[in-house]
């Protein structure tokens, strides 16, 4: 099935690029910048859905639905674009090949086309990526910099999550630098292809299961991350991150730590937090520089906002122009998304924490915010860290404010089978022992995750704060649980 309209036939071209696996969000997030640029787009994935299909359409993206051969013969492209999930079989991968069609990663696209000879700075790091680097750009936008910006997400300031430049000289490009691999061509971790300038980590820990042996095979490529900042850039480091600490120390280039404790360079102090914002006092190098309101919650957030800071100073931004700047910040999709308030003054959030860190620092954040009300945490173990059973232990220990836990169905379990993948009647029982009411989901998978909300529906209590947990769709849970909440208002 192909999607057009005539819009995208007139657009004057520079350089017609096709997206194979265009429905990911950092691929149609690029997809649109370079349309926006002037070059010719178009591309194919497989079925694609709201809110991605949506974005598309909205911004004239021609796209095909499904793999077919006749799909990039109909485009013919200069440069065929493939998204890091395609592998080899595909038939429209396997066409590229056989024809000698000039193939890009979209990393190596993002640098030639997009980074260019701008300032480039790259936020990386195991957590906090997206809302650092949405934080960063905004307030590169509210400063008059006119950044471009690769975010993988949706930042609610810009509603897009990529566009180019809009500085013809001396602009600034803010990437968010995945480690995740590059594509089938090319297993460097993706930030190693942005040419660092000014680049942050915010902290290092074990993650993607799926290409990674171990820390040290992590720790291996923010090394070489690290040993790309030039001797005039500047490296950002979280100095409560030992890890991250150990990987900086081999940087050629000046290096600035921020934290909440007295020896970084960077600090927050006396953080206090009401319902609307967060609120410290931001120091440099022993002086105080002002006071710092910006709404995100938990001790996590406010690391990010000193780094997006740190960030922003280095770009030539004052402090008073930051901190006017910091109030109007609009969190990310999906990162303490506030869904809706319903009947009883329950409360609905989403948030993409998957790893046991990012939920054990989420669920503390909302406890904080939400003190006095029960917060009951829906879990989905779907990222190829946590189907796995590596992060056993860490999961029965990252729930702890939450008074009820439900356990989502392990996403396609078969890839380690049993000896290899996560335990969940393990976890089960080690929460009821700290006193927990925990519901495992999917024991009929025909009823998922319809058994849910029929769990919740009697266990919901006035004041609770409903939250879901995933780096996927979590199986269109939000909508049925918003349907439910609705139906009892």
């Amino acid at each position: 099935m192909q999607h057009s309209n005539s819009e995208f036939d007139n657009h004057p071209t520079m350089s017609s690029f096709y997206f194979l696996g265009i429905g990911g969000t950092a691929m149609a997030s690029v997809a649109v910048a370079l349309s926006h640029a002037g070059h010719a787009i178009s591309g194919s994935d497989t079925q694609l859905y709201p809110p991605m299909s949506s974005y598309l359409d909205d911004h004239n993206i021609r796209y095909f639905t499904g793999f077919s051969v006749t799909n990039l013969q109909s485009a013919s492209p200069d440069i065929v674009v493939v998204g890091n999930a395609i592998s080899r079989g595909n038939p429209e991968l396997e066409y590229a090949l056989n024809h000698h069609l000039e193939l890009l990663s979209m990393s190596e696209l993002v640098r030639r086309h997009l980074i260019c000879d701008n300032t480039s700075i790259v936020v990386a790091g195991t957590h906090g990526k997206t809302t650092t680097t949405s934080l960063l750009a905004w307030l590169l936008e509210h400063g008059g910099l006119k950044p471009g910006f690769l975010v993988g997400g949706i930042p609610e300031n810009f509603s897009i999550g990529s566009r180019a430049s809009g500085r013809s000289e001396e602009g600034f490009f803010v990437t968010e630098g995945d480690e995740y691999d590059t594509a089938f061509f090319d297993k460097r971790s993706k930030f190693l292809l942005y040419r660092p300038d000014i680049a942050i980590i915010n902290n290092i820990e074990f993650d993607h299961a799926d290409i990674f042996d171990s820390l040290e095979d992590i720790k291996r490529s923010f090394r070489l991350f690290v040993n790309l900042i030039p001797g005039n850039g500047t490296l950002l480091v979280n100095g409560d991150d030992k890890v991250a600490l150990e990987v900086a120390s081999r940087a050629f280039c000046r290096v600035e730590r921020f934290g909440l404790n007295n020896e970084s360079e960077w600090n927050a102090c006396n953080i206090k937090t009401d319902s609307e914002a967060s609120t410290f006092d931001l120091v440099y190098q022993g002086t105080l520089q002002g006071t710092i309101r910006v709404p995100l919650f938990g001790n996590h957030n406010i690391m990010n906002t000193l780094a997006a800071i740190a960030a922003a100073t280095q770009c030539g931004l004052p402090i008073d122009a930051i901190m006017r700047a910091m109030p109007l910040f609009k969190r990310p999709k999906r990162r303490m998304e506030i869904v809706g308030t319903y009947a009883r003054n329950i409360t609905l959030i989403e948030d993409f924490a998957h790893h046991p860190t990012a939920i054990r620092v989420t669920l503390e954040a909302l406890g904080d915010l939400y003190a006095g009300r029960r917060i009951v945490t829906c879990f989905e173990p779907r990222s190829n860290t946590t189907t796995r059973n590596i992060f056993q232990q860490e999961l029965a220990e990252c729930f702890g404010p939450a008074s009820i836990v439900v356990m989502g169905k392990v996403h396609r379990p078969e890839r380690y089978g049993p000896e290899k993948s996560l335990d969940t009647r393990r976890l089960k029982n080690e929460l009821q022992r700290e006193g927990k009411t925990v519901f495992l989901a999917g024991v009929d998978p025909a009823n998922y995750p319809a058994d849910i909300v029929e769990f919740l529906q009697p266990q919901l209590n006035e004041g609770d704060v409903v939250v879901l947990l995933s780096n996927g769709s979590f199986g269109n849970l939000k909508n049925l649980l918003t349907e439910s909440f609705q139906k009892n208002s």
